[in-house]
Formats: structure tokens, C-alpha cells, sequence
């Protein structure tokens, strides 16, 4: 038996009115009495009624629904972002279609392609690793496409932009680090072609220098899938391990890197703290149920995801084209545990 769904015209023919009075009612015109207007709600609310959203779309050129596309969904940090979008979408009418690229250029692109040719009102996007070359994502905002970018940028599109202060996040990580009498400091670092990544390695050599400690590039060590491959985590860590002078502690500079060092330590019976500290910049609610907890750079995610919406939100609804774009800054917080 096949589903259909009650329309307009069903309400229009059961309450004996034209379908064009059973709409402006729905609208809630002025142009229809309140009792009438009274007994087509009465009736939709009963019957479950629920307006055509393509219909509408068609209409008012709008589909009420905004894309999402982070590099993986099951990232506490992005998973956090996603509710925060949800959040504002919700209150708003918008439905969120969220996508993944997996640290992946061509699933990048394939998931622009689906979202824009789903009619999408707009789009929030953190870009992935692979990602070099933005020329579709740039023909689409050309185009008129609302795009807003979260976390990971991409300076050559002018737009808002909702970061945290990488640098300063690293800085503390580092010298935090620093001030546990710590001198051999590595870093695990997310592409270098990332916003990001360029940040936190400025922050922790600029703590590094801050305090007069030389910066070693044999203790630097980048990872192009920032930790999506457990494997490149392994050979950096083993890098690492197998030199005479080892780190005493690492800072891990995301999630995923953050946990396949514990991993690798792990497999490998190093303890932490007493043979390596770890520090990491990472969102997961696990913290305290890691052996030892772990200290982390946290973060505020969820918030970072109600703010793109907002800023895209206003994009959308703005009658005017719109030239002032911001970049929103949001501070990140140290939360020191056991294992620095």
C-alpha cells in the first residue's frame, strides 16, 4: 500500500472551501476570517497535515534546508559543531543535510555536487586536508551560493568565517608543557596546507622560543591525513621513539592525532607521564576515562557551530548583498589532567 500524504486539496474538499482559502488560511492571511481561519488549523492539526516543503521551495525560491560538510562526523569536535548547527537550524525551520569528505578532495567535491544540486539555501563547510585546489567551491560562491566556513578556512574566498585562536591554543599547550620542566617537546601536526595546522605550529614554536628553547625540526613531524590513517600516526610516532634524544612530552594537534599517539604508546608499553607527557587539541568527552586522564585543548565546538549558522542564516535572509564579512574568534580553554 502506498503512503500518501494530506494535501491542501483534501482539506479544501472535506471542509466544502477552495484550496486557495484553506492556503491563505495556513498562512495565516489577513485576508480570511478568523473563524474560518480557526476551522481550517483545527482540521490541519487533526489530520497531521505538514505543508509541502518542495512545493513551498518552488515558490518562495528558498528550500529551507542548509548543507553541512565536515571531514568526519564521528570527530567529537565536528559532531559537537553539527549539534550546534542543528540547534539554530531547528529553532529556524531549516532542516540540516550533513555530508563527510573523510579527509577527501574527491569526497569533498562529490558532496558539494550533491548538496548544490539538492537546492540548498546555503552551506557551512570545513575543508579537508586533501583539499588544494577550491576552484568549484569558489565558482559556487561566485554563483551566489551563502557559504560559511567553520574551523578549517580558506583565506581567498571572502566570507564569514567562524575560527577558534589556533596560535594561542598552542602556545598555552606548549608552554604548559614548558612550565612541567619539559625541554624536549615534539608536535604532531595536522597537512600543513591547513589554516589550522599553519597556526598551532606557530604557536608552539613561538612558545619554544619564548623560553629559550631551541625548535628541532627532527621533533616536528606532519601527518597529510591529520591521523585518519592509523598508520601515518604510527610511522611518525616511531620516528620519534627511535631517536637517542626522545620527546619527554607531545602535543598532539587534533583529535585523531591525539589518539592514535595514546595507541601507539599504548601497544608500545611507554607510559604516560613518566616516560612521555601528552598533551592534546581535542573535543572528546573521554578524557577522563583515558589511562591516565588527558590533558587537552579544548575546544568550543558547539558553540562555533550555532555561530555559523547564525552568520549563514543572516546571509540567507539578507534582502541586500551583503559586503561586511566577519571572522568570529572564539577563544580555546587548557584543561590540565594527569597525563602532562
Amino acid at each position: 500500500m502506498k503512503f500518501t500524504s494530506i494535501t491542501i486539496k483534501d482539506i479544501a474538499k472535506e471542509l466544502g472551501l477552495s484550496t486557495s482559502t484553506v492556503s491563505r488560511a495556513l498562512r495565516d492571511s489577513h485576508e480570511i476570517g478568523a473563524e474560518t481561519k480557526q476551522m481550517v488549523l483545527d482540521y490541519a492539526k487533526k489530520v497531521n497535515f505538514k505543508p509541502n516543503r518542495i512545493a513551498q521551495s518552488l515558490k518562495d525560491h528558498k528550500s529551507m534546508s542548509i548543507g553541512v560538510i565536515v571531514t568526519e562526523i564521528s570527530n567529537s569536535f565536528f559532531s559537537q559543531v553539527i549539534n550546534g548547527v542543528e540547534s539554530i537550524a531547528h529553532k529556524n525551520g531549516y532542516t540540516v543535510i550533513i555530508a563527510q569528505s573523510m579527509e577527501s578532495a574527491e569526497r569533498e567535491l562529490l558532496s558539494l555536487q550533491h548538496l548544490t544540486s539538492s537546492s540548498i539555501d546555503g552551506l557551512i563547510i570545513s575543508v579537508s586536508t586533501e583539499s588544494e585546489n577550491f576552484q568549484y567551491l569558489n565558482d559556487l560562491y561566485e554563483k551566489g551560493m551563502h557559504i560559511v566556513f567553520v574551523d578549517r578556512a580558506i583565506d581567498h574566498i571572502e566570507t564569514h568565517k567562524v575560527i577558534v585562536d589556533n596560535f594561542k591554543g598552542a602556545y598555552k599547550a606548549t608552554k604548559h608543557l614548558i612550565d612541567q620542566g619539559k625541554k624536549n617537546i615534539a608536535i604532531l601536526s595536522n597537512n600543513i596546507g591547513l589554516s589550522i595546522s599553519r597556526d598551532r605550529m606557530a604557536g608552539y614554536i613561538e612558545a619554544l622560543k619564548d623560553h629559550n628553547l631551541p625548535v628541532k625540526e627532527t621533533m616536528i613531524k606532519y601527518c597529510s591525513l591529520g591521523g585518519m590513517k592509523y598508520a601515518e600516526v604510527e610511522d611518525a610516532m616511531k620516528e620519534l621513539m627511535k631517536k637517542r634524544n626522545k620527546p619527554d612530552a607531545i602535543f598532539a594537534g587534533s583529535d585523531k592525532l591525539t589518539i592514535g599517539c595514546l595507541k601507539y604508546l599504548k601497544e608500545r608499553e611507554i607510559k604516560v607521564p613518566d616516560n612521555v607527557a601528552v598533551i592534546g587539541f581535542s573535543n572528546t568527552d573521554l578524557t577522563d576515562l583515558i589511562d591516565p586522564p588527558l590533558s587537552v585543548i579544548r575546544q568550543p565546538a558547539f558553540e562555533m557551530g550555532e555561530a555559523a549558522t547564525e552568520l549563514l542564516l543572516s546571509l540567507i535572509k539578507s534582502k541586500k548583498p551583503v559586503t561586511k564579512f566577519e571572522t568570529r574568534i572564539h577563544t580555546t580553554e587548557l584543561i590540565v589532567k594527569k597525563s602532562t
